[in-house]
């Protein structure tokens, strides 16, 4: 029989306990985030006049591009939820849709861009998609959160929207109350007491329009942003006109100036000293670029000898086309005249007779 010898048997012992101690330690991996019970139910295409049971505006809605909705049913165990899924152009269309929508009571989601609740709705937009989420009052943001990521997927983190426009500025800004605008019916009920025809929305106008303290009183900013500095250049001189800008008229005066291709008007700010504190955070600034060469791998004596060889190729092929022409125009008057000689095309050239009738 053979025997271990007790040291070597007792180095043995050793290595199987600690080999079952580093086993236990291995690290495990524990998710911390729990994934989110809701799941979309059934999805129910629908008109824009849908819009209506959930409070929103045909109108308004289908000037920042939405053409039809989505009714989605959420459900999370006896929990059920339907949701209006409206899809606009892009990211900004729907930044827009919150603005107009939202109200003052509402507040902000945490950690939830352009999400907000209050009453017994929650607003949001999330990329190109504006949600709402009606019956607010039993679910809680974290529940807000679950329904939104299983109707649209959440975009990568730190992934910027570039299409959204710059915020206005915040101090002295009154919560909720800054909007995007981007037709005349939005507008109109934005800014009941402006003529929106003068924005020039047909033109392709931007609005942003936000309520300021000032003083005792409210004042409202306005940011309009135009295609071209020529088109704000020639809607300022008919706000002038019509409007009497920077003509002290009392507390309904408007005030404004023109910065390259945006017009910043101010309303209701009481005095003329209260709209330009509300200009001067606006300043033009030009940035002067020049052309960037054309980068290529191949230098510029093998691109020009491609560009020489690609001219060569297009006059080969207009002679191809020409030459082809006439051999076909050459068979076509053989033919003729074998086949057909009494017709104009069949008859030899030289017995051709012209007659001219002459009196």
């Amino acid at each position: 029989m053979l025997r271990l010898p007790a040291k070597r048997l007792a180095a043995c012992l050793a290595l199987i306990a600690l080999a079952h101690l580093s086993w236990a330690q291995r690290p495990s991996a524990i998710s911390l985030i729990s994934p989110s019970d809701w799941r979309v139910a059934s999805s129910i295409k629908a008109g824009l006049d849908a819009v209506r049971d959930y409070g929103g505006d045909p109108a308004v809605d289908a000037e920042y591009g939405v053409k039809s909705v989505e009714i989605r049913t959420c459900q999370s165990g006896e929990r059920i939820v339907k949701v209006l899924v409206e899809p606009s152009p892009d990211p900004s269309a729907a930044y827009g849709l919150v603005t107009f929508y939202r109200k003052e009571s509402m507040r902000p989601v945490v950690a939830f861009p352009f999400a907000f609740i209050g009453g017994d709705e929650a607003i949001l937009a999330r990329g190109r998609y504006f949600i709402r989420i009606p019956g607010t009052t039993e679910l809680s943001e974290k529940t807000i959160k679950g329904i939104a990521d299983v109707l649209v997927t959440p975009p990568p983190p730190g992934e910027t929207q570039g299409s959204i426009p710059d915020a206005l500025p915040s101090k002295g800004l009154i919560p909720s109350s800054d909007k995007y605008l981007l037709g005349n019916e939005a507008a109109r009920r934005a800014l009941p007491s402006f003529r929106t025809d003068l924005l020039g929305f047909s033109q392709g106008a931007e609005v942003q329009s936000g309520d300021y303290a000032v003083g005792k009183g409210r004042a409202t900013l306005l940011v309009i942003e135009y295609p071209t500095p020529q088109i704000s250049r020639l809607r300022f001189a008919e706000m002038e006109k019509q409007l009497a800008v920077n003509q002290d008229h009392g507390p309904e005066s408007i005030y404004g100036r023109r910065l390259g291709s945006f017009v910043i008007l101010v309303l209701n700010s009481g005095t003329s000293a209260s709209a330009k504190s509300l200009m001067d955070v606006f300043k033009e600034s030009g940035q002067v670029t020049q052309n960037e060469r054309y980068q290529s791998a191949k230098s510029v004596v093998i691109e020009m000898g491609r560009l020489v060889l690609a001219n060569i190729i297009f006059v080969m092929i207009l002679g191809g086309i020409a030459l082809g022409g006439g051999v076909a125009f050459f068979l076509a008057h053989e033919t003729f005249k074998r086949w057909l000689p009494n017709t104009q095309w069949g008859s030899p050239d030289e017995a051709t007779i012209i007659r001219l009738k002459l009196n």
